[in-house]
């Protein structure tokens, strides 16, 4: 009998003895064999891309989606066994040509629940449990806190029960700014109380968009995230790409692991996201700055989960999502055991949604 690689293999332990077959992918998993009959999972025999992807995009700024049977194909292909169903919160307008914002400046990028609709019916006509989803609510303009409530009890009549996750929403992406985005203020944030309230009582998490700064002013935006940290203590917020972007590529790692370091210490509530290949492609890939982010991650093992930031486009493909996957995965080779199973194996993403799974306990080194 063919079992999935992690899924439910905390909670039968070391009663499965049957091998998995795993699809082949750059990382090696085709040549991969389960740890099933021991109960854990093999590092140096099983594939090192995340089992989860918290930060997918399953609709796109504009233009035609990847249909929804395809993309969960791709989850299944990779081995990703969870994700977080994100529609595209900002959408271009219906009558523009363009897949990208950043391929129209000029043209408005306004907040919408278009696609937060299309990916709650896409999911209900499945219900699908492999790979198993939660649905995302991404249609909050954050700079219009008092339109949320609203937003959100209209979600309750028409899709009760579906929407476990909020955002990804932008509290400020620089990217976005010839689109006519504006940095959310700290006015903002002080009347993001009701729908925080919401969210606190149910128990979903929120992931925020908020870009730290540029080459120039790196923490320019910092107090934006202070601010929101600092109203809403009993929040699960979620940093996504821990701040970084296109437009804050070369600072220093040193003073960005210390930056990191304090919010985790200051914020309890806080977990960082780490999608977004700039993430792999400005910091990690540098001579020793790997090494750097890998032992801070390995001294914060419960307050980071992993992701792609793939944005589902009609334009892209299978490939696309499979080097996507491989490029965000890179840095889970550079982790110790228990921040592996927290973070690759998706234990701190059962945690942050409060749901009945068990990543796999890491085979000892010198059984691997």
């Amino acid at each position: 009998m063919k079992l999935r690689i992690g899924r439910r293999l905390g909670l039968a332990g070391a009663a499965l003895t049957a091998a998995v077959a795993v699809v082949a992918s750059p990382a090696g998993a085709g040549q991969a064999l389960a740890a099933a009959d021991h109960g854990c999972f093999d590092r140096a025999k099983e594939p090192y891309t995340s089992k989860v992807d918290s930060h997918l995009h399953f609709r796109p700024f504009g233009g035609k989606a990847i249909p929804f049977d395809e993309l969960t194909g791709y989850l299944r292909k990779t081995g990703v066994q969870h994700a977080s169903m994100y529609g595209i919160g900002q959408t271009l307008p219906v009558n523009s040509s363009c897949t990208y914002y950043l391929d129209c400046p000029g043209t408005p990028v306004v907040p919408s629940m278009k696609n937060d609709f299309v990916n709650a019916e896409n999911w209900l006509e499945t219900k699908p449990e492999d790979p198993e989803l939660a649905v995302s609510m991404t249609f909050m303009d954050l700079a219009k806190p008092e339109t949320i409530p609203a937003g959100i009890a209209l979600y309750d009549k028409e899709f009760p029960g579906v929407f476990r996750w909020a955002g990804e929403v932008n509290v400020v992406k620089q990217a976005l700014f010839p689109n006519h985005h504006k940095a959310t203020t700290t006015e903002n944030i002080k009347h993001w109380a009701p729908f925080m309230k919401v969210l606190r009582e149910r128990g979903i998490p929120i992931t925020l968009h908020s870009d730290l700064g540029s080459d120039a002013e790196p923490t320019k935006y910092l107090p934006l995230m202070e601010e929101v940290l600092r109203r809403y203590p009993h929040n699960k917020i979620v940093w996504a790409h821990m701040g970084l972007s296109k437009e804050l590529t070369k600072m220093d790692p040193d003073r960005h692991i210390r930056l990191m370091e304090r919010m985790l210490g200051e914020h309890h509530n806080l977990t960082v996201d780490l999608s977004w290949r700039v993430l792999e492609d400005a910091y990690f890939s540098k001579p020793g700055v790997r090494a750097k982010y890998a032992a801070f991650l390995d001294r914060h093992p419960t307050r980071a989960i992993p992701g792609t930031d793939f944005v589902a486009s009609a334009n892209k493909d299978y490939k696309v999502y499979e080097e996507e996957l491989e490029v965000t995965s890179r840095i889970n080779k550079a982790l110790g055991d228990e921040a592996f199973r927290d973070i690759a194996l998706g234990q701190n993403y059962f945690r942050l949604l409060g749901i009945n799974e068990t990543a796999p306990r890491v085979c000892e080194a010198a059984a691997r």
